[in-house]
């Protein structure tokens, strides 16, 4: 996971030219980034250009009324859910942005620590040769 906490005053094109070069140079594989509509503009020509990445953007249809399911933008928003179990995360109590991904990413490892021994719990001891 990568995490770029910014002030409000940045706007989200300007950090994503932060965040995907960090992200692309941690995760070699990346070939593929869905973004809502704030993303759009020259930043999706950009991410092809500079990091050889596709940045999908994922559109709401103007013919819809009322809630409607996008394509992807169910993980980003089951992935904030997750974080803000954390009590830390429900409240903006920090000051620094450095902090506040901190608290992120320390979730994050929370959650995926606590899945992996529930895992390891379930699986069933290998059997023994007599």
């Amino acid at each position: 996971m990568a995490v770029l906490v910014t002030p409000a005053s940045t706007t989200d094109r300007d950090a994503a030219r932060i965040l995907l070069p960090a992200a692309r140079n941690h995760f070699r594989r990346l070939v593929r980034v869905w973004a809502d509509g704030g993303y759009t503009g020259h930043l999706t020509d950009w991410t092809v250009q500079h990091l050889g990445v596709v940045l999908d953007i994922v559109r709401r249809s103007d013919e819809a009324s009322g809630f409607e399911v996008l394509p992807r933008r169910w993980v980003v928003e089951r992935s904030f859910a997750w974080l803000l179990r954390s009590r830390r995360l429900v409240r903006d109590y920090e000051r620094r942005t450095d902090t506040s991904e901190t608290v992120i990413l320390w979730s994050m490892t929370m959650l995926m620590s606590r899945r992996l021994a529930a895992q390891r719990r379930q699986r069933p001891a290998p059997a023994r040769a007599a």
